[in-house]
């Protein structure tokens, strides 16, 4: 088997793993307490990385935590909204939606990192946001609707802060920061929350920060294998993955609205990444 091969291989299996990630939050009720299962996502996040930002501590001592900070608050604002939208939307939808993060950067990336903006790029982000109507379908918007898009503006967000953030610095080193800093507001929040806590969450979540690793992890193995542009349109069959498990798992029939929103979402992804690959992988750190 070829390097190619291998690394589109690794990230099929990579997003497999990530859509049961989701499928394990949508198994929670959506009256259950969002912020007490961010918390437990957290912390169990941050039980599976200690070894590893141990490990690498001594070699590269943490740098840049005021961007660290930042991106936990914006990624913990994602997770609270992406919890909303897992539970009352269904699995397709909201993956759909969440694929709208790069698409999202183009304007992002000009406003806030001066980039240049070129045809191919306005013609990309303009076909994809297409996309995201037909599935949207505004007749029918609604909060969970928003907050899948909420999700998807801080994916953008955070992919663009990563450049604020040395490259020396270790992936588990990024993970840990980002699930850990935010703790103290989240358990706050879900102090405030009030309710009993909910322990029976804490599988889910940890079942899902493991899951998420996993496919940080087969992500990393895809990219060494071989150059991302040849590579990274295999990023996108987690959106297929995401049709199939909602038929499987949660009985939900795709409509062809859905269908065609996402074939407008994913091919001009498709052309973004064969012209400037990026490892989605940065976007669950």
């Amino acid at each position: 088997m070829n390097s190619v091969a291998a690394g589109m291989i690794y990230l099929v299996l990579g997003n497999l793993v990530a859509v049961f990630s989701d499928a394990l939050v949508k198994v929670l009720e959506p009256d259950q307490p969002i912020f007490q299962f961010v918390f437990f996502r957290q912390l169990s996040a941050a039980l599976l990385l200690a070894p590893w930002l141990l490990w690498s501590w001594r070699r590269h001592p943490p740098v840049a935590l005021k961007w660290h900070l930042l991106r936990a608050h914006i990624w913990a604002a994602g997770v609270c909204l992406m919890v909303v939208a897992l539970t009352q939307l269904p699995l397709a939808t909201a993956n759909a939606l969440f694929y709208a993060a790069p698409l999202l950067m183009v304007p992002l990336a000009v406003w806030l990192a001066g980039e240049a903006l070129s045809r191919q790029k306005v013609a990309t982000a303009l076909i994809g946001f297409v996309g995201v109507l037909i599935v949207l379908r505004p007749t029918e918007v609604n909060w969970a609707a928003l907050a899948a898009l909420g999700v998807a503006l801080s994916l953008a967000i955070n992919n663009l802060l990563i450049k604020r953030i040395p490259l020396r610095q270790p992936i588990a080193q990024t993970l840990f920061f980002t699930n850990v800093l935010s703790m103290p507001l989240i358990l706050a929040l879900a102090w405030w929350e009030g309710g009993d806590w909910q322990w029976q969450m804490w599988w889910p979540a940890f079942g899902s920060s493991a899951l998420i690793m996993v496919y940080a992890g087969l992500c990393v193995l895809a990219y060494r294998k071989a150059e991302a542009s040849k590579i990274a349109s295999a990023e996108y069959t987690g959106l297929l993955a995401a049709v199939a498990i909602g038929a499987w798992l949660f009985d939900e029939q795709p409509g062809l609205p859905l269908l065609l929103g996402c074939l407008c979402i994913i091919i001009p992804l498709v052309t973004m990444a064969r012209g400037k690959a990026k490892p989605l992988a940065e976007q669950v750190v």
